[in-house]
């Protein structure tokens, strides 16, 4: 098997966007942080996936609720990823988010998105030290912002031409 450092360093090679996924807990509290391994998985239907940590309390709030959304970063917003990147209890207490229409999901972090996808969980799936969730896409919006990128530990907005 191949080191982790090694595996890491290949890894960063490839950009993924910088995600915040976000849920409520079983005690009304909302959860989330900073992902880059999100994808979308089907068109029909609309599904997409979201890999998170074992040890996470965002999973443990995916799991409860059995929702999830995902906040696709919007350029610019850099310290929002940030701030959910790390472990705390007061991740929400600065930004501000709403609620989803859908009545499941987590919280939608307006002023910090280029786009949302609020998901209803449809599988899970264990994988190494992590867990992959496959969520159908029930409610979702995308502005005129573009979405950040992450690369070797890097943000970048890639705009094409």
């Amino acid at each position: 098997m191949i080191d982790q450092e090694q595996f890491k360093k290949i890894m960063a090679c490839a950009p993924g966007p910088a995600t915040i996924v976000t849920a409520t807990g079983a005690d009304g509290r909302p959860q989330g942080l900073t992902v880059s391994a999100v994808c979308s998985v089907s068109l029909d239907p609309p599904l997409l996936l979201a890999c998170l940590d074992l040890g996470s309390n965002t999973l443990g709030a995916v799991r409860s609720s059995e929702a999830f959304t995902v906040n696709y970063i919007a350029a610019g917003r850099e310290h929002v990823a940030l701030d959910f990147a790390v472990k705390s209890d007061s991740k929400f207490d600065s930004h501000a988010w709403s609620a989803p229409a859908a009545s499941i999901g987590g919280p939608i972090l307006d002023e910090h998105c280029a786009a949302y996808a609020v998901c209803r969980v449809e599988r899970f799936v264990e994988a190494g030290d992590h867990v992959i969730v496959v969520g159908a896409v029930v409610e979702g919006q995308a502005g005129d912002n573009h979405a950040l990128a992450y690369a070797r530990r890097a943000f970048f907005t890639a705009v094409g031409a």
